[in-house]
């Protein structure tokens, strides 16, 4: 089921360069540009990839909560700050942050908590929806380069734009063939198109205010996916005020719940 690309682009894209303890540097990739900047996903995997990254931590994340302050512009350089809040031996909290180069402007910041999986009881209230297969004839792609790198199976709500609601489920891959894992998932958790859109009959301004993520599967599980395609299955909430919220659940194609999604979107 793997089918590298020799580059990896978005391993290139999610490279950070050390600089001293929690203080890192990178550049904003101009091969994941959305129409309001940087894609917004990759920015949410930077944030978490700066903390998983970071010798003091440990565990895996069991949740990011994203805050979008400026624009990102594709080619640039950051400069990313991560800084342990506290905690205890199962679980800790962690703040993560997005500058310019000089760090005269913030961009992004995230709060993480990571946690020490065990065993526990289980529970699942949903059930993943009953799909055909990824077509490779069937593609929808996002504007801004970041939708080149994708690869993107409708299944139902698609083209986005007079729908009778706002309700989507599409096939979705990152075409590097990088192998899931929560950066991954961070990174899809925002491929989606949004809600605004499908109340209307074309595209308008939108803008992701805040993203939060909830990452069920653990990290084997995870691993067990590879490079597979992954289900994502959205809902909008309500618009008002100049504001839309939509929330996601990521299914694998084993019908297991990754992660849960959630985000506030600002449009015109």
């Amino acid at each position: 089921m793997n089918n590298k690309n020799s580059e990896l682009t978005l391993e290139k894209a999610l490279t950070l360069k050390p600089v001293d303890t929690g203080l890192w540097q990178t550049t904003a990739s101009k091969d994941y540009e959305a129409n309001t900047g940087m894609f917004g996903g990759l920015t949410a995997a930077l944030l978490l990839k700066a903390i998983t990254d970071d010798t003091r931590s440990s565990g895996s994340p069991s949740s990011i909560t994203v805050n979008y302050v400026n624009r990102i512009e594709p080619g640039s350089q950051l400069t990313i700050h991560v800084q342990p809040m506290g905690g205890g031996r199962s679980i800790t909290h962690w703040r993560s942050e997005i500058y310019n180069e000089d760090q005269s402007e913030l961009k992004a910041y995230a709060t993480v908590i990571l946690a020490k999986r065990r065993e526990s009881t289980q529970h699942n209230e949903w059930t993943m929806p009953q799909v055909p297969a990824p077509k490779a004839d069937t593609r929808f792609a996002p504007p801004g380069t970041f939708g080149q790198q994708m690869r993107i199976s409708p299944v139902a709500g698609f083209p986005p734009f007079g729908q009778e609601n706002t309700q989507s489920i599409s096939w979705i891959k990152e075409r590097s063939g990088r192998d899931i894992d929560a950066i991954q998932l961070c990174y899809l958790s925002d491929v989606y198109p949004p809600r605004i859109w499908y109340i209307g009959k074309e595209p308008r301004p939108s803008a992701t205010l805040t993203l939060s993520v909830y990452f069920h599967a653990t990290p084997e599980q995870m691993a067990r996916i590879g490079d597979d395609y992954v289900l994502s299955e959205v809902t909008g909430t309500r618009a008002e005020h100049a504001t839309m919220g939509s929330q996601a659940r990521l299914w694998s194609s084993a019908g297991e719940l990754l992660a849960t999604t959630e985000q506030l979107c600002w449009f015109k």
